[in-house]
C-alpha cells in the first residue's frame, strides 16, 4: 500500500471481469442473502459456477463445497459474500489455489476510518498481490459483464432485468449511482460492463478504464467517480483509451476546495481540485460533462456516430418553426456549425416542401412532408448527400403512433443506408413515448431528451476527434529551456534559509529568466539614497516595491509605487512604502524595495501554478492581472505544457477576443505569448518537489514582447533545505 503503480492491463484482470469459472463464498438458498442474490444473478452465466459453504451440499442448484481449496477446479474469479472478519482467510485461500481475483462484497474495512479498519484492508491487497490475486472491493456491490450474461454482484432484482449487450460499458466508484444508469437496458439500451469499485483498495476506477480501452466489444467508456489517490495513473488509463480510439466521457462528483482556502498566491485560490480534474481530462483527451441525465445518450451518440465525415457541421431537419428556432439557438450556444445548403440541396427539398415551409438550415420542412414515406425519405436523401453535414438532427415534437412511431423506423433504414449520424431530438414530455423505444435500442441512430444535451455532445463529438488527430500529428514535443535552467532553478530555492519559504522577488524573476521568460531592468536597494541612484541609473520613470519575504501581496500592503519620475519622488515613495509596510504586517523583515522600469502599457495577464496533491503540477493562465480573481477566466494545465497546449488554453479564455485586439488596441502575438507559458511551466515541473505555489502577477503583453513584473514563489516548507 502506498506504493504507486501503474494501471493494470486487460491481461491482468480477464480472468476477474471474464471469467470461465466462479465461485462464490457464502453461497446460501436463504432469500435474500448475499449468497443467495449472487447465486441467483449468475443463473444465466454461460460459464461454471460453484458455492463455498460447509453448511450446504448445494444451493440453488449450485454444488457446494467446503472451501476454495475443495473446489474441483481453480475459479477464476471468487465473489466474497462473508462477513468481513472471514474475509482476509478466504483471500489466503485465493492466493494458495491461484485465483484470478475477487470480488469482496463486505464493509468494515478503511472506509470507517479507524485503525483497525484500515490495517485489514492492507492486509488485504498485500495477500492478493503476493499471490496474484486481483481484488475488486471491499465494500463494493460486485461486477456484471453482459456478455457472458455473468451477474457477479448482489443487486436485487437484477435477475428479473432485460440484458442488453452493447458497445457502451460503466465504470462507477458508487455502486448504487452506477446501477441507475445500467438500468437504461430497460429502454432498449446495450451496455456490455458494469464495473463498480467499492473502497477501491487494489482494482479502482483506473484499472477498470484500462480493462475497458483493450477490451474489443467496448467502444465508449463512461466513468462515474468522485475522485482517485493518484492523478497520473487516472491520465495514463485515459490516455491508453484515447489512444485506442475509444472516448473516454466522465462525470465527476464533489469537489475539493481545501487548496482554495489555504493558499497564498492568487493562483491558488484559482486552482481548486475541480480545475485541476479538468486540466487531467484535458491532457488525456477525455470528456467532462458536469450532469448524470443524458449522460448515457452522449455516450450512445460516440458509439453509433463514427468520425466525422468533413468537420464543418450539422443539418437540422425540422417540421417545426420553433424546433429549428430551438436548435440553432442551442447550436450557436454550444459552437456547433449549421452550414448552408448546397444549392443542390436546396434544389432537391423544393421537390417536397411546400411554399410555406423553409428550405434552410436549420429548416422547416414543415408537417406535409410526414405525410408520405417517400417525401420524408427525400429530405432525407437531400441533406444526406449535402457534404457539408457530418450529422443530421430531427426534432421530434409530438409523439404519437403516426408521428414519432412512424418516423423513428425510418430514421434508424436512413442511418444505416447513408451511414450518416442520425439524431433524434425528443422534444415533448412523453419521454418514452412511441419511437422512442426504437431509437434508443438502435445501433446506428441516435436519441437525446433535450436540444441542450444534443448539441453539447455534437460539441464534444467534433472536438474529441479533432484533438485525437492532433495528438496523433504532434508527437512528442520537444523542451524549450535548457536542463542548465532547472539546475540553477534547484539550487536557488534550495538554499534558501528555513525560515523562508518564498525567494525575494529579483531572485524569482532571476529563475523565470534563465528559462527564456521576460523581466525588466531592476535592482534591490537597501535605502532611499541608493534606490534614487539606482533609478537615475536604470532611466526614468520607475516603479518602486517592498522587498521583503513576509509580504506576499505588495499592493494590498501600501507596498507599490508608480509613474516615480525623479529621484526626490524615489525618496519620497521609498519611506512612504517602510511606512506602509510596518502598519501593514509590524513584524515582517523589509529588504528595502525594489526598483524597476515602468513597462508600457498592455494587456495584463496572470501566470500561476500550484501543485496538487493527486496530479503534480499544474499551470495556470489568466486575464486580468491583478483582477483575474474578480474576472474568473483562467485555463489550468497539467504542466508541463508544450507551445501548442499553451495557445489552447489562452484561446480557451472567456475574454481571448483582447489577444487579437479589441476597439483599436494592439494585438497580441498569440505564439509568442504561448512559448512564455510553456516555458514558465517547464519550470513548474522542473520544480515540483520544492514549490507550492508560483505568482507571476502581472505579465505585461504588448505585440510579441510579454514581460513578468512581478513574481512569487512560495516553497515548501523546509523541502530540500537545511
Amino acid at each position: 500500500m502506498g506504493v504507486l503503480r501503474p494501471v493494470y492491463s486487460h491481461k491482468d484482470l480477464h480472468r476477474l471481469i471474464a471469467p470461465k469459472v466462479v465461485a462464490v463464498v457464502g453461497a446460501s438458498p436463504a432469500p435474500g442473502s448475499f449468497g443467495e442474490r449472487t447465486l441467483s444473478n449468475l443463473s444465466g452465466f454461460d460459464g461454471k459456477v460453484y458455492g463455498v459453504n460447509p453448511k450446504y451440499e448445494e444451493a440453488n442448484g449450485v454444488p457446494c463445497f467446503a472451501s476454495v481449496t475443495a473446489l474441483p477446479e481453480t475459479p477464476d474469479c471468487v465473489i466474497v459474500a462473508v462477513a468481513a472478519k472471514f474475509v482476509e482467510g478466504v483471500i489466503t485461500e485465493c492466493a494458495e489455489r491461484g485465483v484470478g481475483g475477487a470480488i469482496v462484497y463486505a464493509s468494515g474495512f478503511a472506509e470507517t476510518g479507524t485503525p483497525d479498519g484500515i490495517a485489514a484492508q492492507e492486509r488485504l491487497v498485500s495477500i492478493g498481490r503476493e499471490g496474484g490475486v486481483r481484488i475488486v472491493g471491499p465494500n463494493c456491490v460486485g461486477l456484471v459483464n453482459t456478455h457472458l450474461r455473468a451477474g457477479l454482484n448482489f443487486m436485487a432484482g437484477f435477475q428479473d432485468m432485460k440484458l442488453v449487450t452493447g458497445p457502451v460499458s460503466l465504470v462507477s466508484q458508487s455502486g448504487g449511482l452506477g446501477y441507475t444508469m445500467f438500468q437504461g437496458m430497460e429502454r432498449g439500451i446495450g451496455i456490455g460492463h458494469y464495473l463498480a469499485a467499492g473502497n477501491s483498495a487494489d482494482v479502482d476506477v483506473c484499472d477498470h478504464i484500462s480493462y475497458l480501452a483493450d477490451d474489443p466489444d467496448t467502444k465508449v467508456i463512461v466513468c462515474l467517480f468522485e475522485g482517485v489517490k493518484d492523478g497520473n495513473r487516472l491520465v495514463e488509463a485515459a490516455e491508453r483509451a484515447r489512444d485506442r480510439g475509444k472516448p473516454l466521457i466522465f462525470y465527476k462528483m464533489g469537489t475539493g476546495e481545501a487548496a482554495r482556502e489555504t493558499a497564498m498566491s492568487h493562483t491558488g485560490t484559482m486552482v481548486g481540485a475541480q480545475e485541476a480534474y479538468h486540466a487531467a481530462f484535458e491532457r488525456a483527451g477525455a470528456i467532462a460533462i458536469d450532469r448524470l441525465d443524458g449522460l448515457l445518450e452522449t455516450a450512445n451518440f460516440f458509439a453509433r456516430s463514427g468520425a466525422p465525415r468533413s468537420g464543418r457541421g450539422v443539418g437540422v431537419m425540422a417540421t417545426s418553426g420553433g424546433a429549428a428556432v430551438i436548435t440553432a439557438d442551442k447550436a450557436e450556444q454550444h459552437g456547433v456549425p449549421l452550414p448552408p445548403l448546397s444549392d443542390a440541396t436546396a434544389e432537391a427539398l423544393k421537390q417536397f416542401v411546400p411554399g410555406f415551409g423553409s428550405v434552410a438550415n436549420p429548416s422547416d420542412l414543415t408537417a406535409e412532408v410526414l405525410k408520405t414515406r417517400e417525401t420524408f425519405v427525400g429530405c432525407f436523401e437531400a441533406f444526406a448527400a449535402d457534404p457539408s453535414f457530418d450529422a443530421l438532427i430531427v426534432p421530434l415534437v409530438f409523439a404519437s403512433p403516426v408521428s414519432s412511431g412512424a418516423r423513428a423506423p425510418l430514421m434508424s433504414e436512413m442511418a444505416r443506408r447513408t451511414g450518416l449520424p442520425i439524431v433524434g431530438i425528443w422534444m415533448n414530455d412523453w419521454l418514452q413515448g412511441p419511437g422512442s423505444e426504437v431509437l434508443d435500442a438502435d445501433t446506428h441512430a441516435s436519441i437525446f431528451r433535450s436540444s441542450d444535451h444534443c448539441f453539447e455532445a455534437i460539441a464534444h463529438w467534433f472536438r474529441w476527434h479533432r484533438r485525437r488527430t492532433e495528438v496523433q500529428a504532434r508527437g512528442t514535443p520537444a523542451r524549450l529551456s535548457g536542463r542548465q535552467a532547472g539546475e540553477a532553478a534547484r539550487a536557488a530555492l534550495t538554499s534558501l534559509p528555513r525560515d523562508t519559504r518564498s525567494p525575494d522577488e529579483v531572485t524569482a524573476k532571476d529563475i523565470l529568466a534563465r528559462y527564456g521568460i521576460g523581466i525588466l531592468k531592476e535592482r534591490l536597494a537597501k535605502d532611499a539614497q541608493e534606490a534614487a541612484r539606482v533609478a537615475q541609473e536604470i532611466g526614468f520613470p520607475v516603479a518602486l516595491k517592498i522587498a521583503s519575504p513576509d509580504i506576499a501581496h505588495k499592493t494590498e500592503a501600501g507596498g507599490v509605487v508608480l509613474n516615480l519620475a525623479d529621484e526626490d519622488a524615489v525618496r519620497t515613495a521609498f519611506t512612504q512604502i517602510a511606512v506602509a509596510a510596518k502598519a501593514y504586517n509590524p513584524s515582517a523583515r523589509i529588504e528595502g524595495c525594489v526598483v524597476q522600469e515602468m513597462v508600457p502599457g498592455g494587456l495584463e495577464l496572470v501566470l500561476g501554478a500550484r501543485i496538487d496533491a493527486q496530479f503534480g503540477p499544474l499551470v495556470a493562465v489568466g486575464l486580468g492581472g491583478t483582477l483575474v480573481e474578480l474576472l474568473r477566466d483562467t485555463a489550468v494545465g497539467l504542466a508541463p505544457v508544450s507551445a501548442a497546449e499553451a495557445r489552447e488554453m489562452l484561446e480557451s479564455l472567456k475574454g481571448a477576443a483582447l489577444l487579437k485586439g479589441y476597439r483599436g488596441s494592439e494585438p497580441v502575438d498569440v505564439d509568442a505569448l504561448a512559448e512564455q507559458v510553456a516555458r514558465f511551466s517547464e519550470f513548474v515541473a522542473d520544480a515540483a518537489d520544492l514549490v507550492e505555489e508560483v505568482d507571476v502577477n502581472p505579465v505585461i503583453v504588448r505585440g510579441a514582447r510579454a514581460v513578468a513584473v512581478d513574481a512569487l514563489i512560495v516553497t515548501k516548507k523546509h523541502e530540500g533545505r537545511g
